[in-house]
């Protein structure tokens, strides 16, 4: 079918959704203006996701250059008419009339994300877009050559634009305050520090510890061949028991695993193969899928609209690690998956369940974030937190980052990464632009510990979780926190879902039980 019919079907059904979706009469006129203009933006903002989706996955290398002008040209578009006139009045119009709790949640949070555009100039966001495109493709390149110096010019205008937007946006104390806002709605770069300064020397003692206690554990005990084909089984399995729907998701490949939404109904989730160790494709695809669950539970009805968007990383990265870790490195979980896993892979036969789960919770000091394990994983996320700050604060130039990286990481772990690969380049985090990410790492781990332990104080999960079966979790998560969208800030839907605010205690108190008491 030619290309020109096809945008004509497009075009005649998106006006039948305006009239039937967008224009309902109502008593708050303004209000439902404002939600058709910022579905319109979400529309453009989710075909600009297809397209960066594709860049990571299929798009030929050749064709950066344009989809980097293509990426860039939609978010300038997003801009004009978040920042436009029509969009200001619809916004002031609908604070003049009334609503209950989901209607002030939207307003609350489009009037912070029109105050923060309307600080921007469309040309800073164009340039933003363009560079992260481009910056991703060198980190790609550069990470496989294992060459900084490929990567360091992008970096250098990324941290030149990330300046720039913390300057325009303002900050009460640095500019990583205003990049925070970004990711952790309400918090605050004195918060994240003094959280991470009161837990950090008790998460090094502990990893030291489990560390020590694990060298009775031969770190090849899972070394064998698995076909990439035999892998893609197995993920597809766990993930689908876990309540992911393929009707409305895909697993595809990567060079970094990630998440993205690209619609209401259509989650993709990307993982990373090793075919001499199942377990970082399995457990990398654990971590998406529960980033894909919080997504897939997201209120459809408020779908266009911030309620029906997740409330911030800390939180999105709670449900990832909650289900990679607290459920999938489980001993009931293994105890269902152990036999089918061995079923695929003969040659898993010879170790027991013990012997097992000793190897998958095997603490070990390493070079990688996603492949390192639950005891030394947040010291990976507090040296990159350090680091970023700095980077953004001046006292750490661009030519000096794989320098500063190997101190600190000598410090934290003993040991120097043998190149930039394994060093730092190994994230795509400062490649997209996201600056002021890294720390949400460790509040997911936080707030993941807190609310799966709050989940176990109801028998009826608890013993349902005994038993792998996680439907009643899911439920629970469902209406706890994928339902809530960002009706609720962070701290305040911890609260309504556990009883307190984030509690990094919970998390200290996890890896004890894990790593130093079985």
């Amino acid at each position: 079918m030619q290309m020109n019919r096809l945008w004509g079907i497009f075009f005649m059904a998106y006006d039948a959704i305006n009239a039937s979706y967008f224009y309902m009469s109502s008593d708050t006129p303004c209000y439902d203006s404002l939600c058709h203009k910022n579905r319109e933006i979400s529309l453009i903002s989710k075909t600009a996701g297809i397209l960066s989706w594709d860049q990571e996955t299929y798009m030929p290398k050749g064709g950066i250059s344009y989809r980097a002008k293509q990426l860039s040209w939609l978010s300038g578009k997003v801009h004009e008419l978040r920042t436009s006139d029509s969009f200001r009045k619809a916004l002031e119009g609908a604070e003049e009339e009334s609503g209950n709790s989901i209607y002030t949640a939207n307003l609350r949070e489009l009037r912070h994300q029109y105050n923060r555009a309307t600080k921007l100039p469309q040309c800073l966001v164009e340039k933003n877009s363009e560079a992260t495109s481009l910056g991703k493709a060198a980190w790609s390149e550069a990470r496989e050559k294992s060459d900084f110096s490929i990567f360091a010019p992008h970096l250098t205008e990324l941290l030149a634009i990330a300046r720039e937007k913390a300057e325009l946006w303002g900050y009460d104390d640095e500019p990583y305050d205003a990049l925070l806002a970004d990711y952790e709605r309400g918090a605050k770069t004195s918060e994240v520090v003094s959280i991470f300064d009161e837990v950090s020397d008790e998460l090094a003692t502990t990893a030291q510890a489990a560390c020590e206690k694990s060298l009775s554990t031969p770190a090849d005990l899972l070394q064998g061949h698995y076909p990439i084909s035999d892998q893609q089984i197995l993920n597809r399995e766990i993930v689908e028991e876990m309540g992911f729907s393929f009707d409305y998701g895909r697993i595809d490949t990567t060079a970094h695993p990630f998440c993205t939404t690209l619609g209401p109904k259509d989650i993709r989730l990307t993982t990373r193969y090793l075919e001499d160790n199942f377990t970082s494709s399995l457990f990398g695809i654990l971590h998406e899928a529960g980033h894909g669950l919080y997504e897939q539970g997201l209120p459809a009805d408020q779908n266009g609209l911030p309620v029906g968007n997740a409330v911030s990383l800390g939180i999105h990265e709670s449900q990832s690690r909650l289900w990679e870790n607290h459920v999938g490195r489980s001993r009931a979980f293994w105890e269902k998956w152990l036999p089918r896993a061995q079923e695929i892979f003969p040659h898993l036969n010879k170790l027991n369940l013990d012997t097992f789960l000793s190897a998958i919770n095997r603490a070990e000091k390493s070079y990688i974030r996603v492949e390192s394990d639950e005891a030394t994983y947040d010291l990976h996320i507090l040296l990159r937190f350090g680091l970023e700050r700095e980077m953004l604060n001046g006292k750490i130039q661009v030519k000096d980052v794989p320098a500063a990286w190997n101190e600190r990481f000598e410090h934290l772990m003993g040991m120097t990464p043998p190149d930039d690969a394994h060093g730092c380049l190994q994230d795509i985090h400062w490649s997209m632009g996201g600056l002021g990410y890294f720390s949400t790492y460790t509040l997911g781990n936080f707030n993941a510990a807190q609310l799966y332990q709050h989940t176990q104080k109801d028998a009826e999960i608890a013993a349902a979780c005994a038993k792998a079966q996680y439907t009643p979790l899911l439920e629970w998560l469902q209406k706890n926190i994928h339902a809530k969208g960002s009706s609720l800030l962070p701290q305040d839907l911890m609260r309504a879902a556990t009883g307190e605010a984030t509690n990094a205690r919970h998390h200290l108190e996890h890896l004890k039980r894990r790593f130093l008491e079985a």
